[in-house]
């Protein structure tokens, strides 16, 4: 290994960093201020279709019982509600109201912002190459904190 790429670790958790504080910031802007990132990372396992308590829990690697109380603050706020499980009559499908369907296209806005920036400083085809090279060794559908 090349002594230049022993903080690649290290550069792709300030990346992903980065990437959280920008959305989280176009969520605020946009006027979301009751929400945390960890709210969008339990978003992104939501849609398009629901997900049960369980499902979001295994998504974030929590407990249920954390899920749980996730999932609460979000109905609580409106950003989520309780739906009947259409295939397992003993589970709730927790699913985007339009609250939160807004608040995740203020995510996807604030996204393509962090996008241009990275164009901006790399070019089109740069942001390209860094995108397909990611492609190739990260496993797609990951969207979650990081957990130690």
């Amino acid at each position: 290994m090349s002594a230049s790429a022993r903080d690649l670790p290290l550069l792709l958790l300030a990346a992903a960093a980065e990437v959280a504080d920008v959305i989280h910031a176009g969520v605020v802007a946009a006027g979301f201020t009751d929400v945390r990132p960890t709210h969008g990372f339990a978003f992104v396992r939501m849609a398009p279709d629901g997900a049960t308590v369980g499902e979001i829990a295994e998504h974030l690697e929590v407990t249920k019982q954390a899920a749980s109380q996730l999932v609460e603050e979000l109905v609580r706020k409106g950003y989520a509600e309780r739906n009947p499980h259409p295939h397992d009559s003993r589970a709730r499908l927790i699913t985007l109201t339009e609250r939160g369907w807004a608040c995740t296209r203020a995510a996807d806005a604030a996204m393509v912002e962090f996008t241009r920036r990275w164009e901006a400083v790399l070019g089109a085809d740069g942001v390209v190459g860094v995108r397909d090279a990611l492609a190739e060794v990260v496993t797609p559908g990951r969207v979650r904190p990081a957990a130690w």
